[in-house]
């Protein structure tokens, strides 16, 4: 079983997508879009971005967690990974984004 994207419509009317991995992990976040086609958008983006290594920008938080962005070709980021213990999880998940962020379903949960 591959991983999926996951779409939804917050209480105040904004959009947003999340990946998750076949075990239902979430592996990216997007940012809140204003319109849904905005939000289907970036799915397309992870989908055409997650395979080049030059797109993750590896980053270590202020509590001294690491994390990932996942950025497009213009540099904006596309989404965000959870928060990792290690570097190494952390590079797991970029592993993760890789080989599940192809995938074509869309769950649409608007």
């Amino acid at each position: 079983m591959a991983g999926w994207f996951e779409l939804s419509k917050s209480s105040d009317g904004q959009f947003r997508f999340v990946l998750q991995a076949d075990n239902a992990e979430t592996l990216l976040t997007s940012e809140f879009y204003h319109a849904k086609g905005s939000a289907e958008n970036g799915i397309a983006s992870v989908q055409s971005n997650c395979g080049a290594d030059e797109r993750y920008e590896k980053k270590i938080a202020s509590n001294g967690k690491h994390y990932l962005n996942l950025k497009a070709a213009n540099h904006q980021i596309i989404g965000t990974s959870q928060m990792y213990e290690s570097a190494n999880s952390r590079d797991a998940g970029v592993a993760s984004v890789k080989s599940n962020g192809t995938t074509t379903t869309v769950k649409d949960k608007t």
